[in-house]
């Protein structure tokens, strides 16, 4: 694994995190009374994108660990995802002709 596979995996490992955490623990303005002229009353009453990111970077970083060491362990390859044989090397192996 190269120096920019790790990071394209960190970042779609964050992303996905973000993903799950944007929502939990969310209060929206309609719920806490104090609706904002002009906004809608489902919008967050206090969004706090900052700790989310720290939230979500430290849910994410080990998870990228941990995928990074199965990539480079070779504990789960592609050979072992391929159910249906499409990726066997004699398929499409054509240094005979």
């Amino acid at each position: 694994m190269g120096i920019t596979s790790a990071l394209v995996l960190l970042a779609i490992t964050w992303f996905m995190v973000l993903l799950i955490i944007l929502p939990l623990r969310n209060t929206s303005q309609g719920e806490a009374g104090r609706i904002v002229p002009g906004t809608h009353a489902s919008a967050p009453d206090d969004f706090r994108a900052g700790r989310k990111a720290w939230i979500t970077t430290l849910i994410a970083v080990p998870i990228w660990l941990v995928l990074v060491a199965v990539i480079l362990s070779g504990w789960i390859t592609l050979d072992d995802i391929d159910i249906f044989d499409r990726y066997a090397p004699d398929r499409y192996d054509h240094s005979d002709r």
